[in-house]
């Protein structure tokens, strides 16, 4: 009895997705920032002014890290439909951290691409490896030159082994 297999070459594991990746470790950063910077308010205010800045720092800096996700997630999910559309391989794309970055590793044959950044939005930064290279640029920069940025990478990543 022998078991079909899909031919290497045809395999597509890719849901068409990219997964969320609201990171709790940097929530929780925000809210005990949010508690330090509350709790000067206590001599000065009393309790109910604490209370009111707590209320104000941790759910802006919520806020924010949930817009930083989001725009960081959208240029991932751009880039890896391109890369798809133009023909790159992509077999799965998967959510990861590393620090206090947001990631999103896309597993191609040749090797993983590591998307990600810092997801808070007034400094939300995009930072892209390949093969131990890197590059790093402004999230607001990189999703208004998307197509560019798309293309000049597919060139770099997916056409590498035609330059060999």
């Amino acid at each position: 009895m022998q078991l079909e297999q899909p031919s290497q070459g045809t395999a597509r594991t890719w849901s068409g997705t990219v997964p969320s990746a609201v990171d709790p470790r940097v929530l929780g950063l925000i809210v005990v920032t949010a508690g330090l910077a509350a709790s000067i308010n206590v001599p000065y205010g009393g309790w109910p002014a604490a209370a009111a800045a707590f209320a104000l720092l941790s759910g802006g800096g919520i806020a924010l890290h949930v817009l930083g996700e989001r725009k960081l997630r959208r240029i991932t999910d751009g880039l890896v439909e391109r890369w798809d559309t133009a023909g790159g391989r992509i077999e799965d794309v998967t959510r990861s951290s590393n620090g206090m970055q947001t990631e999103w590793r896309v597993h191609t044959p040749d090797g993983e691409i590591v998307i990600g950044g810092i997801a808070l939005i007034p400094i939300a930064r995009l930072t892209i490896e390949w093969r131990g290279i890197g590059d790093t640029m402004a999230a607001s920069e990189a999703e208004s030159n998307l197509d560019q940025l798309a293309a000049g990478l597919y060139r770099e990543i997916f056409e590498f082994d035609s330059t060999r």
